[in-house]
Formats: structure tokens, C-alpha cells, sequence
């Protein structure tokens, strides 16, 4: 997923953010984190819902279903 990719990437930069934070605070691997944001590997479910929690967006958002962030 390219657009989920993009959009992780640029709302942890937004945020001033590492990606090594952003692991830590999903409760999830740096690599796996890193691997998301290369659009290297797509997230479950939950997943998907915890970084929009994260960041405080919609999951739609996230998956470029929508263009607006909640």
C-alpha cells in the first residue's frame, strides 16, 4: 500500500518523530515499523488502527480511502 506508506511517513515528520518512537509507542519491532513505511509490508487490522489512534487520524485516512484526516 504506497498512499499508506506516504502518509506514515509524512505524519511522523510532521511530528518530529523518529521511526525508532513511533515503534516504540505501537508496541511493535523498529524493522516492522520501517518496513511500513517502505511499503515493504502492509499492517493488520489492529495495527491500522493503533498508528491512527497514534496519530490522530482515521484509519480511512491512512489508507487513502479519504483525503480529510478524521
Amino acid at each position: 500500500m504506497e498512499i499508506l506508506a506516504v502518509r506514515l511517513r509524512s505524519l511522523r515528520k510532521e511530528q518530529h518523530l523518529r521511526q525508532s518512537d513511533v515503534a516504540e509507542a505501537l508496541e511493535t519491532a523498529l524493522i516492522t515499523y520501517q518496513r511500513y513505511e517502505a511499503g515493504e509490508r502492509d499492517p493488520n487490522a489492529p495495527m491500522i488502527v493503533a498508528m491512527a489512534d497514534f496519530y490522530g487520524v482515521s484509519a480511512d485516512y491512512l489508507l487513502g480511502r479519504r483525503d480529510e484526516r478524521l
